[in-house]
């Protein structure tokens, strides 16, 4: 069994409690899941050797937005430590759902070398139904988390007239008639 701990009379098995909380987690270096436990593996729909040694990427829609999640996690990581954000991931069935993703670095200088990190399927909540792009995706995500089209702009790196443009596209996706609008039925509704 895992390290224990002992309190009173009673030891604490981590690799127990670890294996059977109620949310995803693993450990990763480098963006490669090291150790992941069972809520992870019945997340995904992976079983447990197909994860481990595999780099985060399978988890993703696409490799451009696993680039870029990688980019744009670093210098938050660097300065708070930790990171968390709500997101579409990938199930080995190849559907997409939304998943609230949160990380400590357990190295600030360097914040992929080690990582902890907590996966929680948000599909119960909010399904994933509308054809959206990959920048679509994030952008939708960064709205959520209640980001103006300025800040969206400038933390991925695009014209704060282009984040205008994939948010009208959006509103025309989701019917929503304002920006609130849009982002109560990204958080609400089925997306």
């Amino acid at each position: 069994m895992g390290q224990t701990f002992m309190d009173g009379l009673q030891a604490i098995d981590y690799e127990f409690i670890f294996q059977h909380a109620p949310v995803g987690m693993c450990i990763s270096r480098n963006r490669v899941i090291q150790a992941c436990n069972d809520a992870l593996v019945k997340m995904f729909g992976y079983q447990r050797e197909s994860l481990v040694g595999q780099s985060f990427c399978l988890l993703y829609p696409t490799v451009d937005e696993f680039n870029r999640f990688g980019i744009n996690i670093a210098p938050v990581m660097s300065t708070n430590g930790r990171y968390a954000d709500e997101r579409i991931m990938k199930r080995a069935s190849e559907e997409l759902f939304w998943c609230h993703v949160s990380g400590n670095a357990l190295q600030r200088d360097d914040p992929h070398a080690v990582a902890i990190w907590a996966f929680e399927d948000l599909s119960g909540k909010r399904m994933v139904t509308a054809e959206l792009t990959p920048r679509e995706r994030e952008i939708a995500a960064l709205l959520i988390d209640g980001k103006t089209s300025k800040l969206i702009a400038r933390q991925i790196g695009l014209s704060p007239r282009t984040v205008e443009m994939h948010r009208s596209r959006l509103m025309r996706k989701f019917s929503a008639a304002n920006s609130s609008e849009l982002v109560y039925r990204l958080q609400n509704a089925s997306v």
